[in-house]
């Protein structure tokens, strides 16, 4: 029997790393893997389809699957989680203290669809009763000028979406007082670089995100994988071997966490702060599967159809493929 070659294009996470590294393989496939950051791959793969297996944007997935549009299917290995508490900036001087000081304000970011805003947008209104239509939301590159939306909006009734300038960035209006708040999933230079007008909404994100899962036992997904819908009716088999090569390389991943005879990350008290993970979350913190993820899965469907992304909410059977849904138990 000849392997399947396909390529794989994914972030090089130390979850995914033991696909890449060969200790583990994807059975029946031969794989040529693309170890790339996620904007990269999400641009190529949803304006070019470059990739036969890829890690995807979820918010983006589900928008193209409610539209009909999809030429993926997903499998539920959740590569990419985040609390997003953290991605919230504001001016120091723009008299937000608390979440519901952003009603009225200028918010900027670098999509309206991508996956961390909707989760911040949904963070905000059902845990502070802030709903997007109280907000002015401004589009655009975050350090580059030119950014758009991925995948075209529809105008969305109630909410004030503009895009900014095209020869501004969301971190220059920031810094001239143009924009009061940014929502975004990657940290603005600006913050990094500690200039006096940037702060995070939520000074002490780990305290805020920790009392968050603990209310509502959801951690984020952001992205999942995607396989090629030709690929799969031509191999039936391949979502399967895919996911169980993916949650493999998780179980591996999570072993060296605790692992103490030669740290693994560059964490002085790994295991002390994997024992203090756990002791919030469970010892499966980083949940794939359809059935054990359902709540954060429903919960973002839930957002991206109030936020008006998509026009009908899609269910669990049509995001991933069926074969998925059941696997088989030992």
């Amino acid at each position: 029997m000849v392997d399947v070659p396909i390529t794989i294009a994914c972030g090089n996470y130390d979850r995914t790393r033991a696909m890449m590294d060969g200790r583990v393989r994807v059975e029946g496939c031969t794989p040529t893997f693309l170890p790339l950051y996620p904007e990269e791959i999400f641009h190529r793969q949803f304006v070019f389809s470059e990739f036969d297996v890829a890690e995807m944007s979820m918010s983006s997935y589900i928008r193209t699957v409610a539209a009909g549009t999809s030429q993926y299917v997903a499998i539920p290995a959740f590569v990419s989680r985040i609390f997003r508490h953290s991605g919230m900036y504001v001016r120091a001087d723009a008299g937000i203290e608390k979440p519901e000081d952003l009603r009225g304000k200028r918010v900027g970011l670098p999509e309206y669809q991508i996956t961390a805003v909707v989760w911040m947008r949904g963070l905000m209104q059902h845990e502070y009763g802030v709903k997007p239509s109280e907000i002015h939301w401004r589009q655009g590159g975050q350090e580059q000028a030119g950014r758009h939306e991925r995948t075209p909006l529809k105008p969305i009734p109630g909410v004030d979406l503009q895009s900014i300038p095209a020869d501004k960035t969301l971190v220059g209006m920031l810094r001239a007082g143009e924009l009061d708040a940014l929502f975004t999933a990657r940290a603005p230079s600006t913050f990094l670089a500690g200039e006096p007008h940037i702060r995070r909404l939520f000074p002490d994100t780990r305290a805020a995100e920790k009392a968050y899962y603990k209310k509502t036992g959801l951690f984020p997904i952001m992205h999942m994988v995607g396989i090629r819908k030709s690929l799969v009716e031509k191999y039936p088999w391949l979502p399967v071997s895919v996911y169980k090569a993916f949650d493999e390389a998780k179980r591996l991943a999570m072993i060296d966490l605790s692992d103490v005879n030669a740290l693994m990350v560059t964490l002085p008290w790994l295991e002390a702060e994997t024992k203090d993970t756990m002791a919030v979350m469970g010892p499966d913190f980083w949940r794939y599967g359809v059935h054990e993820s359902r709540r954060d899965i429903e919960a973002l469907v839930q957002y991206s159809h109030e936020q008006g992304l998509i026009d009908r909410k899609v269910s669990l059977e049509e995001l991933f493929a069926p074969s998925t849904l059941d696997l088989a138990k030992i």
